[in-house]
């Protein structure tokens, strides 16, 4: 087996696998299209039917209210009827006596005549407590029969809840044994995708190999190839060989058919003779096309390596040497085929025998040819584990197709929807933003509030800071801390004395007048001290006057800017309190909105479709929609009855209006009217 004829064997093999694989694949895909097809086509039946079976709950409901109606007239009917039979009997009964009144005797009718009044108001209330006994009897009925069809609707709730809740297990169960064997498809499929990738990457190496070793480089690259083209051949004549075996050994057995049917029948020897001579002529004929073959093979001319330019070529030859790998050929004489058994089976036996032994010598040498290419090559070709490695890639995709057909066939039998479980995810998806919004909005909520609180607890810090103040304000004596703008070179003192009044005193002249008297040598030192003295009073209290400006000014500063961040306080309050408002809004309408969800989501899951899907949910997040739902209608109920109180109180407030204009009308009709 040469190189060259593995590498294209090989290469056609993985062609063919990947081809395979690559159709495989397709055929999944559009039978997983024309499943979500039918899957999808299926659901819009399924809608139909549900919006159907609505109809014919309303057309029911509506037909009962109908029937209660006709029942309740029948009833009333009935009534009628029963009160009809009454007042006929009691005219008959009252029409007898008056017909029976010639027949009697004078003494009895003036006797019993006082006392007939009397019975017929008897009878009269008899009557009518009879026809209230059956008035209140027929409404016991009524209400018995509504009792015992409540019991029973009752009875078939229950039942139907059992029965749904026996349907809901299994339904789990399929649910997760459908989502184990989807995943193992997937898993089948990325591993058919890793070994198509697996051969595909074999193919290319095997091509880049051949395209290596495509151009012989050298003598011995040369010999090889030839030696590969000669076993390639000799294969090819081994196999041909094998046929002609075949044949033969079947002329045999038909040959011994036909010697034991002779034997038996010996009348029909001349039938057989011809059949026999015309399968020899058959087989003569064959042998000799398969001699002539053999020895043009002989003599095809062996090639001769020459070394050129470009490098190294085969050039035919004339010369043929010998070689280890000889054709022998048949010496025997060819002789014609006779009728006479002897003869034939003679020739029959040479022929095999002749056959046999050049097979077992062509084997022997393409044995000892196909050693010595390995040789060279350096290694084994091994064409088996290819066969095998390949027997292996079409059982494992078989298997593959035939799990893929399985998964598909069961998913039709579950009438499983991708695109529900899409929807659901999709579902579930939107369900987590919008907890993640509702958690980022009740953040930002507790954020606001701690803002709302910190601006409050600022405002009241502000508004005890002015009540201080003004406390302090009212507590401190009545002074005029008026400023007045203290002039360059004047000093606060002269400038407080000035603001009251004093206008003599000039508080510079008087200070150099102290030290002046300070400095005289003609006081004594109690007088210099005292002088000293009041010169030092009267700058501290320049000093003292000039910092209580400072503090004043520095004050009447701080209040303004009190003032200022008091309004602008005020007006973050109201910004804050509308914002709050507003998120408080925005934040009742995603809940609402949640709300309704969770609803819409509850009643998916109660539905035929929606239970497939309500198997994946656990028992804690099934009740917190139950209890969302339940949220949802209370608070859906509670804004119903607001709206009906405020439609009611907008009615009672029309009414009070309309009686209020007719007591008016009514009045100006009054007092016009003449007296």
């Amino acid at each position: 087996m040469s190189k060259k004829g593995t590498g294209g064997r090989g290469k056609g093999d993985k062609a063919d696998v990947l081809a395979g694989l690559q159709a495989a694949n397709e055929e999944l895909r559009a039978k997983l299209t024309d499943i979500q097809i039918e899957l999808q086509q299926e659901k819009s039946k399924m809608e139909e039917m549900k919006f159907k079976d609505r109809a014919v709950f309303v057309l029911e409901r509506e037909l009962g209210v109908q029937a209660g109606h006709a029942q309740r007239l029948q009833l009333q009917k009935e009534a009628l009827d029963e009160q009809l039979s009454q007042v006929k009997e009691a005219d008959r009964h009252l029409g007898s006596p008056r017909r029976e009144l010639p027949y009697a005797s004078g003494a009895g009718d003036a006797s019993d005549h006082p006392g007939s009044p009397e019975q017929q108001l008897d009878e009269k209330d008899a009557r009518r407590f009879q026809l209230k006994i059956a008035e209140l009897s027929a409404i016991i009925r009524k209400l018995e029969d509504r009792n015992a069809l409540l019991s029973e609707e009752r009875n078939e709730l229950l039942k139907r809840l059992r029965e749904a809740e026996s349907q809901y297990k299994p339904l789990l169960d399929k649910n997760k044994r459908l989502t184990r064997k989807n995943e193992d498809l997937s898993h089948t499929l990325r591993r058919m995708e890793n070994k198509l990738k697996f051969v595909t990457q074999e193919n290319l190496e095997m091509r880049q190999r051949a395209e290596i070793i495509r151009r012989p480089s050298s003598l011995n690259d040369l010999d090889q190839s030839q030696d590969e083209r000669e076993a390639d051949f000799l294969k090819l004549q081994i196999l041909e060989q094998q046929n002609l075996i075949d044949e033969l050994s079947k002329t045999l057995e038909t040959a011994g058919y036909v010697k034991s049917v002779l034997r038996s029948n010996p009348t029909e020897l001349p039938l057989y003779s011809e059949g026999v001579s015309h399968g020899c002529s058959q087989e003569r004929d064959k042998l000799l096309r398969y001699r002539k073959q053999r020895k043009k093979m002989a003599k095809l001319p062996k090639p001769v390596v020459v070394e050129t330019f470009f490098g190294y070529d085969e050039e035919a030859s004339l010369e043929s040497d010998g070689s280890s790998i000889s054709y022998q050929t048949d010496r025997t004489d060819q002789t014609p085929c006779t009728p006479e058994d002897d003869l034939e089976e003679g020739m029959a036996k040479e022929e095999t025998e002749l056959r046999f032994r050049q097979l077992t010598m062509e084997y022997q040498a393409l044995q000892r040819a196909y050693a010595l290419l390995q040789e060279q090559v350096g290694g084994t070709l091994d064409a088996e584990r290819e066969v095998k490695t390949r027997e292996q890639l079409q059982a494992e995709a078989h298997r593959a197709q035939t799990r893929i057909e399985d998964l598909e066939r069961a998913l039709a039998e579950q009438g499983q929807d991708m695109k529900w479980i899409e929807e659901k995810q999709a579902l579930y998806r939107r369900n987590q933003e919008l907890v993640e919004k509702i958690k980022q909005m009740e953040t930002e909520e507790a954020r606001l509030k701690h803002e709302v609180q910190d601006g409050k607890d600022q405002n009241e810090l502000l508004e005890f800071r002015i009540l201080e103040l003004e406390e302090r304000e009212r507590k401190s004596p009545a002074i005029n801390f008026h400023h007045t703008p203290f002039v360059d070179g004047k000093s606060p003192l002269q400038a407080y004395c000035e603001a009251e009044g004093v206008t003599d005193i000039l508080v510079t002249e008087l200070m150099k007048k102290l030290d002046i008297l300070g400095d005289n040598a003609n006081l004594t030192n109690e007088e210099q001290v005292v002088v000293i003295q009041a010169r030092t009073v009267l700058t501290l209290a320049e000093k003292w006057l000039q910092q209580i400006e400072e503090t004043e000014s520095a004050l009447q500063r701080k209040m303004v800017d009190l003032e200022s961040e008091k309004e602008l306080f005020s007006k973050q309050k109201g910004y804050l309190h509308e914002e709050l408002d507003y998120r408080k809004q925005a934040l009742d309408q995603a809940h609402k909105h949640i709300l309704e969800l969770e609803a819409m989501l509850f009643d998916a899951l109660q539905q035929d479709a929606g239970a497939k899907v309500a198997e994946v949910l656990s028992e804690e997040e099934r009740e917190k929609l139950r209890v969302a739902v339940e949220q949802w209608k209370r608070q859906v109920m509670s804004e119903l009855r607001e709206r009906d109180a405020q439609i009611l109180r907008e009615r009672m407030e029309l009414l009070q209006l309309a009686q209020q204009v007719r007591a008016w009308g009514r009045d100006c009709s009054l007092r016009g009217r003449p007296r």
